[in-house]
């Protein structure tokens, strides 16, 4: 069995899920500051992402959904994934962002399983308090060792995709590491590096083939 993970905001999304969130609810310069500094390691992710959903306060949870559900998808996500798939990966998404969007994006590009954050809400208002699988800087790493136990995948099986420094951890566990139009801080610890914002540059700078039905 071979095991591909992605991380999703500014991999197979394009941009940040709580930036946009934050530009609904009109304090998008405050949060936007502190995820590029939390992306780049300047911050603690765990104190950085109580920080910016707090600033969530106060937005209805059916706007959240709404903007979850419409974000942009980076090109060529769909027919990466299928090309995966259909080498006999297990495809998963890993994200320090929410599920009200990779769950739901999980369907559509048909990813196995998708682990991610909770954003608390009360009388259908998001209460600025945040849970989940991925609070913490080494969220990835661990969870990636549980899973790869789980189902017996060695690091030589293991394709791990990112773009921030919360995906070092996740970066140690896997023999192909690659930074996905991402900060240095990831680069410096990749052994395939993407610049073109094209998802459809992964499958083919590891030689499998895009099927036609994917495009």
């Amino acid at each position: 069995m071979k095991l591909v993970v992605f991380d999703f905001d500014s991999t197979l999304m394009n941009g940040e899920t709580i930036d946009i969130l934050a530009k609904a609810h009109n304090v998008s310069d405050e949060v936007a500051a502190i995820t590029h500094r939390a992306m780049s390691g300047e911050l603690d992710f765990y104190e950085s992402l109580k920080k910016r959903v707090s600033l969530l306060k106060g937005l209805a949870y059916s706007k959240a959904l709404e903007i979850a559900h419409s974000l942009p998808l980076n090109d060529g996500a769909l027919a990466c994934v299928r090309a995966f798939k259909n080498q006999g990966y297990k495809v998963v998404c890993f994200s320090g962002g929410f599920h009200i969007a990779t769950d739901y994006f999980a369907k559509h590009l048909g990813l196995d399983a998708s682990f991610a954050n909770i954003l608390h809400h009360k009388d259908s208002i998001l209460t600025g308090e945040v849970g989940g699988e991925m609070m913490f800087a080494d969220s990835k790493g661990c969870l990636l060792r549980q899973l790869q136990n789980l189902l017996s995948i060695g690091r030589e099986n293991t394709i791990v995709i990112g773009d921030g420094a919360n995906d070092r951890s996740m970066f140690a566990y896997a023999d192909v590491r690659i930074a996905f139009c991402a900060k240095d801080v990831l680069k410096a610890e990749a052994n395939i590096i993407i610049d073109k914002q094209d998802l459809e540059e992964i499958p083919k700078a590891l030689n499998i083939p895009l099927c036609k039905e994917s495009k």
